[in-house]
């Protein structure tokens, strides 16, 4: 039996015998030149306003006084259960957060039945691991203040330590 022709060597040029995936012709595909200006304009161009808010946004959610501005409120709103916060508050701020949310102030109500939201949050530090807050929170057409009293434990978690709506505790409410 005759043996079959030997084939000629591939060369890299043929593009027979590569190892790996075709050469990719794709006329999207951007120039060379194109490129060097995209990163050159990368370099100057500045992003655009509401990247920028965004990027405030998340900041400022990330800051203890906001954050726990923000759950309160959905506590408080009856959005979420009072035992969503048990880890993040000490004891007696928990008893007063308990006689808080049983009367759910910040629901909605009336008409106007838009949720309530934190128009901004901010805080004092009095001394170290303790922040003096407060926030300004709507209801419909009508606006809020709320304190608070954040304290770092040692496991290095802030832990509302005491919670006043509208200038009285839930003591003064019953």
């Amino acid at each position: 039996m005759p043996t079959p022709p030997a084939r000629p060597a591939a060369t890299p040029a043929s593009g027979r015998g590569r190892k790996g995936p075709p050469g990719r012709r794709d006329s999207r595909r951007p120039e060379p030149q194109r490129q060097r200006q995209q990163r050159a304009g990368a370099a100057t161009a500045r992003p655009s306003d509401s990247a920028l808010r965004a990027a405030a946004a998340r900041e400022r959610e990330r800051q203890p006084p906001f954050w726990f501005a923000s759950r309160l409120v959905l506590v408080l709103s009856g959005q979420r259960p009072v035992h969503s916060l048990l880890r993040h508050t000490r004891s007696s701020a928990y008893d007063q957060l308990t006689g808080l949310a049983t009367h759910a102030p910040l629901r909605p109500r009336g008409a106007d039945r838009s949720s309530p939201a934190v128009l901004e949050a901010h805080g004092s530090r009095p001394r170290d691991g303790v922040i003096e807050a407060f926030a300004r929170i709507v209801t419909g057409d009508r606006q809020r203040a709320m304190a608070f009293r954040l304290e770092l434990c040692p496991d290095h978690r802030w832990r509302c330590a005491a919670v006043e709506l509208d200038g009285r505790s839930a003591a003064g409410r019953q």
